[in-house]
């Protein structure tokens, strides 16, 4: 149960980085926002990854190189879903792409990310 909400608490941090850069992109820089969605994805997945090896799942005994390459697999699926969700919660549920951001964040988060991660990547 710890490592679990060591796992939300990381991805937390990771969505505040995703959603900080998602929003400045769109916002200040005029980006569409599924691209925005994807770069500030790419932020978040980056951040959570560092956290997820180092603090979540201790898993530094094992080699960098071959949790990346697991991780970008997962994090692959979590960045389709993740621009997928936004564009059609936005684009056909009528919400503002920050809220659409919110609700597939929360739903990749809890049915993918962590299932994935503790699964397969940091095992």
């Amino acid at each position: 149960m710890f490592t679990f909400l060591k796992a939300q608490a990381a991805s937390m941090v990771a969505s505040a980085v995703d959603f900080l850069v998602t929003v400045l992109v769109v916002e200040l820089l005029g980006v569409w926002y599924v691209t925005g969605t994807v770069i500030g994805t790419i932020s978040g997945g980056i951040t959570h990854f560092a956290l997820g090896r180092n603090w979540v799942f201790q898993a530094v005994h094992r080699t960098v190189p071959l949790q990346a390459v697991k991780y970008l697999v997962i994090w692959k699926g979590s960045l389709v879903l993740n621009a997928s969700g936004v564009y059609l919660i936005t684009q056909y549920g009528g919400l503002p792409y920050l809220y659409s951001k919110i609700v597939t964040s929360l739903l990749v988060g809890f049915f993918y990310n962590y299932i994935f991660q503790k699964r397969y990547v940091f095992k």
